[in-house]
C-alpha cells in the first residue's frame, strides 16, 4: 500500500510539474517541463549520493581510515545486511557533533551509510544496530532514490511557478489579467503543494523503514531507544549547516525545531513513530 501511496504522490507532483510549464508557455511550456521532469530525476538518480555526501564532508569508514568506527559499525551493517540480503554499503564518518545518520544511493549495489560522529559517541551498539536496520530500510525499499526525485521535482515545480508567474502567456488586457491572477495562484500554490506531497512521501517511506529496523533486528526495542535519544541530542545540538534539500535523508529532521516547523517537516513525530514501534510488541513483524 505504501508502494503505490508513493507512486500515486510521485505522479502528482509530476503532473503539477507539467501543468506549471504549460502555463509558462503553453504546449512549448508543456514540453519544456517534461524536459526538465526528465534532466532533473537523471540527475538525481546518477549525482544526489555523491552530492550529499560531499556537502557534510563526509569522510570514508575503512579499515585504513577511521579504523576504530570501521571495527565498531562494520560487523553490525556486515550482519543486517546478510539478514536482508543486500549489498554491503560504503560506510561514511561526518565530522559532527550532532547526532544523526543517513543512507543514500541510487539502488542497493550503489548506496552509502553515513554516521555523525555524535551519533557514535551517544549509542550504545543494540541502538545502533536499531539506526542501521533503519538506514539500510530505505536502501532495501529504494526509498534513497524516490526521496531525491521527489525533492528534485518540488524544487522544478517551485521554480517553474515563478517563471510561469512572471514570463507566463500573454494576451489582450483582460487575458492578461487573467493571466496574471492565475500566475499568482499558481505561484503560491505549487510550490506549497510540492512540499505537502513530498512530505507526505518522505514520512510514508520513514514509517515503512522503521517496521524494516523492528523486522531485521527481531526488536522494536533498539531503535525506539535510539530515537528517544536522538529526539534530546538534536534539540541540544541541532545540525546548524545543514542543508533544506537533504533533510529529508536523516533518521530525524537535523534542525531540531520544533513549533511550525513540525508542520512542514519531511519527518514524522517521534512520538508517532514509537507509537507504531511499540504496538510491534503485541504484533507480528511480516
Amino acid at each position: 500500500m505504501n508502494a503505490v501511496k508513493t507512486v500515486l504522490l510521485l505522479g502528482v507532483l509530476s503532473g503539477l510539474l507539467l501543468f506549471a510549464g504549460e502555463m509558462l508557455g503553453g504546449r512549448t511550456g508543456l514540453e519544456w517541463g517534461l524536459a526538465m521532469a526528465v534532466a532533473m530525476n537523471f540527475f538525481s538518480y546518477f549525482f544526489s549520493e555523491r552530492l550529499a555526501l560531499m556537502s557534510y564532508n563526509a569522510q570514508p569508514v575503512t579499515p585504513e581510515e577511521n579504523a576504530e568506527v570501521y571495527a565498531r559499525v562494520y560487523p553490525l551493517v556486515y550482519n543486517l545486511t546478510r539478514n536482508m540480503g543486500l549489498p554491503m554499503p560504503k560506510l561514511w564518518l561526518i565530522p559532527e557533533d550532532s547526532p544523526n545518520a543517513f543512507a543514500t544511493g541510487r539502488n542497493p549495489h550503489h548506496a552509502s551509510v553515513a554516521f555523525t560522529a555524535g551519533i557514535l559517541r551517544l549509542m550504545n551498539d543494540r541502538e545502533l544496530e536499531g539506526v542501521v536496520a533503519h538506514e539500510l530500510g530505505h536502501v532495501l525499499h529504494r526509498d534513497i532514490l524516490i526521496s531525491s526525485v521527489a525533492a528534485t521535482l518540488a524544487s522544478a515545480l517551485t521554480f517553474l511557478a515563478r517563471m510561469a508567474f512572471w514570463f507566463g502567456p500573454r494576451g489582450n488586457d483582460e487575458e492578461e489579467r487573467g493571466n496574471a491572477w492565475a500566475g499568482l495562484l499558481m505561484m503560491i500554490v505549487a510550490p506549497l503543494a510540492a512540499l505537502l506531497i513530498q512530505m507526505a512521501i518522505s514520512r510514508t517511506r520513514e514509517f515503512s523503514a522503521d517496521a524494516a529496523s523492528a523486522k531485521y533486528t527481531h526488536s522494536p526495542d533498539g531503535l525506539i531507544s535510539a530515537l528517544r535519544k536522538l529526539e534530546i541530542g538534536i534539540a541540544r545540538n541541532p545540525m546548524t549547516d545543514a542543508s533544506p534539500s537533504t533533510a529529508h535523508l536523516f533518521i530525524l529532521n537535523p534542525f531540531g525545531r520544533g513549533g511550525l516547523m513540525k508542520l512542514f517537516s519531511t519527518h514524522p513525530s517521534t512520538e508517532e513513530r514509537i507509537a507504531r514501534l511499540e504496538a510491534m510488541r503485541y504484533a507480528p513483524v511480516r
